[in-house]
């Protein structure tokens, strides 16, 4: 009998706040906003089964949402510039701890990345 466990879940963490570049993650690149490349590049990889945005910003979830993807609403605690990604990784896991089995981190921040990146990684 076959596992009905699902293989491969995308994270992609997605903070409001950037010390950097303020909404760096929903800023224009090439016409859209620069999460967008990493959610339609994990969206149309055939090996990812799920992909989820993990965020403090409700602008941040919103746009995720409307292109496909999950969102977690990420607590204060693990939001700030202290915060880990592995706080974050452990935050999203506990909502799909039983249904995947591998996480795949992804940074909004490497627009560039396509979807073939993903499926030979």
């Amino acid at each position: 009998m076959q596992s009905s466990k699902k293989k491969i879940l995308a994270l992609i963490p997605a903070r409001g706040g950037s010390k950097g570049i303020k909404n760096k993650n929903i800023k224009l690149f090439n016409g859209k906003p620069l999460i967008e490349w990493t959610i339609r590049s994990a969206l149309n990889s055939k090996l990812i089964d799920k992909v989820v945005v993990s965020s403090d910003s409700n602008k941040i979830l919103n746009i995720s949402k409307k292109l496909g993807a999950d969102v977690v609403l990420r607590p204060k605690n693990i939001s700030g510039d202290k915060a880990t990604t592995e706080s974050v990784i452990k935050h999203c896991v506990k909502y799909y701890k039983n249904f995947y089995q591998t996480v795949v981190l992804l940074s909004p921040t490497s627009p560039l990345r396509i979807k073939n990146d993903i499926d030979k990684a």
